[in-house]
């Protein structure tokens, strides 16, 4: 449940959810369809007008558990006492209402019983909680196939799963205006994922090879250049450079809006950094007196 100050600010939250499916204006609820009814009366009585002609919709939805099409019709049915009058249309109506039930899912109901949490019931339940609202928009979740990995022009073996990359930098607050780096850059799933969200990004990566790509020796696009090329996204590429993390040549000033990173880790991408095997510390080497990487 989130507090917002108008549709439009659901349209804008929902717009970027990776997560999320929908969101709804919330109607009313209870643990019963009596008090899911009253409350329905309490809240929203007095809006009945306005959506008293146009075309509708009413959806049945359950979460844990399901119903048969006659209970659904019956559902449906009970809420006559709004008596809208317009027509009803399955598809693209001018508003859609659903019915949301929540039922004791399957953790809990494998949970075993105590004084505070007695035993699920063996027999046919009842939802725990039901929901009644009006439909406003759909999320981005679809965009996920989008960037499917199995669709990318080119990856590795710990090349980040599309839906993760996406939720990291919708939380990073990636968006136009902004500039983000990825300094495990490897193939590139964040620089899409913020690339998406129209951030600038840039990428380093300790091993050159692994943006690159082989096919760049033979005149062709870098490889992280041409997953952004798949989507559309070039513009959104400033450049990648090899550098350790460590040791890094960009400048100690504040000139970056996000860092978003799947630092390396594990058997098949272990911590690298340059130096000697032993610990000791190499001459500096210096460049027109300037230390170089």
């Amino acid at each position: 449940m989130v507090k917002l100050q108008d549709e439009a600010a659901a349209r804008a939250l929902i717009s970027r959810s990776i997560l999320a499916k929908d969101i709804f204006e919330l109607w009313g609820q209870g643990t019963n369809y009596d008090e899911l009814h009253a409350d329905v009366r309490r809240r929203t009585s007095d809006r009945w007008d306005a959506y008293r002609d146009v075309s509708f919709r009413f959806t049945v939805d359950a979460f844990a558990g399901k119903r048969s099409h006659g209970e659904k019709r019956d559902i449906i049915q009970s809420f006559a006492y709004m008596d809208f009058k317009g027509p009803i249309r399955l598809k693209d109506p001018q508003e859609d209402f659903w019915v949301l039930e929540e039922y004791l899912w399957d953790v809990e109901a494998m949970a075993p019983a105590t004084s505070l949490s007695p035993a699920p019931p063996t027999e046919p339940q009842e939802p725990k909680r039901i929901y009644f609202g009006r439909w406003i928009a759909r999320s981005s979740r679809e965009i996920v196939n989008k960037y499917d990995l199995k669709k990318r022009r080119y990856i590795s073996t710990t090349s980040m799963d599309a839906e993760l990359s996406l939720i990291t930098a919708n939380m990073a607050l990636a968006a136009p205006g902004k500039l983000f780096l990825d300094p495990f850059v490897g193939t590139g799933s964040f620089c899409v994922a913020a690339a998406h969200f129209g951030a600038l990004t840039m990428g380093s990566d300790i091993d050159g090879r692994s943006f690159r790509g082989k096919e760049m020796e033979k005149g062709k696009p870098m490889g992280l250049v041409s997953n952004l090329q798949q989507y559309g996204l070039e513009s959104k590429f400033i450049d990648a450079f090899t550098s350790d993390l460590t040791n890094t040549p960009l400048r100690d000033k504040q000139f970056l809006d996000g860092i978003i990173c799947d630092p390396p880790y594990g058997v098949r991408e272990g911590l690298k950094v340059l130096g000697t095997r032993d610990g000791r510390g190499k001459e500096e080497v210096l460049i027109d007196g300037v230390p170089a990487h």
